[in-house]
């Protein structure tokens, strides 16, 4: 562990990366809160983010810190991080959203996140600097994440399908054009609970290595709380369109009733993961969910291209995070 003496402006340096991450995250991932709503037609895509920003904020007030504290103490060993560390963790994350950004496909930056604090934290002391049940966990959920949103997004749909089968199909759409604006609210504020806490976990595991915080403290500091929730917020609203399309229509089409469906399905899985404390890629959660509902329809309405395509993007992540991460690592050790 570095010496309570470590300069503060470095510190101040990584805290603002960490932050630019997190509005990246917000930036990058906001297509997860408002694609399936902007598809359908219900919100213009303004009023989308402006909504899913909203409630990115308000899952301040509702979800523990479990996320936070997992990233913070329960991926790698606190006393082998150091500000190389975390430069590395964050250089990794932060290019591997770049790219993928550029070329709208739509990643997990938690991943991302994950695959650099373990990159560079084995680029400076091996795997013995991992902490298996926190690594195996987030590994278990890039798996189990999407199966259980397209599971409760198929369950959803079929109950749905038979709660309303005598209703015409103009009433149903009536219905779920007001219903989506709560499920659409609900996954954001999923969205902002899990998503955030990430960036306060690695911020609170900067403190601990540097001194400025302590292994024993329950939680961070609330300037560091209430940063990264408004840098989460603020980056969805900002909104990455790039990736709006190809999750809103490019895997399958879309009605309301389909959208309430996918959103909610996804929102019961990231309200579990949250509460369990497992960081979780609302990218995986809410394609799953998507894809579930396209193919309880039938199967041919799924582009399984595009959906093979995402996957791909899933399984590179976090060793291609990892490994920018380590070359970051090595490359702070020999200039500072």
């Amino acid at each position: 562990m570095q010496s309570v003496q470590t300069t503060l402006w470095v510190v101040a340096l990584l805290v603002a990366m960490a932050i630019i991450f997190d509005f990246m995250n917000g930036f990058h991932d906001a297509a997860n809160s408002i694609a399936t709503v902007v598809s359908t037609g219900v919100l213009k895509p303004g009023q989308a983010v402006l909504f899913a920003a909203f409630f990115n904020l308000s899952a301040i007030f509702i979800f523990h810190l479990s996320v936070a504290a997992t990233i913070g103490k329960g991926i790698v060993q606190p006393d082998i991080v150091d500000t190389h560390v975390v430069f590395g963790a964050l250089v990794g994350a932060i290019t591997w959203n770049l790219l993928t950004w550029l070329y709208g496909i739509p990643s997990s930056s938690s991943h991302a996140l994950i695959g650099g604090i373990v990159g560079a934290a084995m680029a400076k002391s091996g795997a013995g600097a991992l902490i298996a049940s926190g690594v195996g966990k987030t590994v278990a959920f890039i798996f189990l994440s999407p199966l259980l949103g397209f599971l409760l997004g198929s369950l959803m749909l079929v109950s749905v399908s038979w709660i309303c089968r005598r209703a015409t199909p103009s009433k149903v759409d009536s219905w779920f054009r007001r219903l989506q604006l709560v499920s659409a609210g609900a996954y954001s504020l999923g969205h902002g609970g899990n998503d955030a806490q990430k960036t306060i976990g690695i911020i609170w595991l900067l403190l601990i290595a540097t001194g400025y915080a302590s292994t024993s403290d329950s939680m961070p500091p609330t300037w560091v709380i209430v940063s990264c929730y408004l840098a989460i917020s603020a980056g969805t609203l900002f909104g990455g369109w790039r990736i709006v399309k190809t999750m809103g229509q490019k895997i399958t089409k879309l009605k309301p009733v389909d959208g309430f469906c996918a959103e909610t399905g996804g929102a019961f899985t990231l309200f579990l993961a949250t509460i369990l404390g497992i960081p979780v890629s609302t990218t995986h959660t809410i394609t799953g969910a998507i894809v579930g509902v396209g193919s309880t329809r039938r199967m041919s309405a799924v582009r399984w291209g595009t959906a093979a395509t995402i996957v791909w993007a899933w399984i590179i992540t976090i060793p291609a995070a990892a490994m920018v991460a380590a070359l970051a690592y090595w490359v702070s050790m020999s200039i500072f």
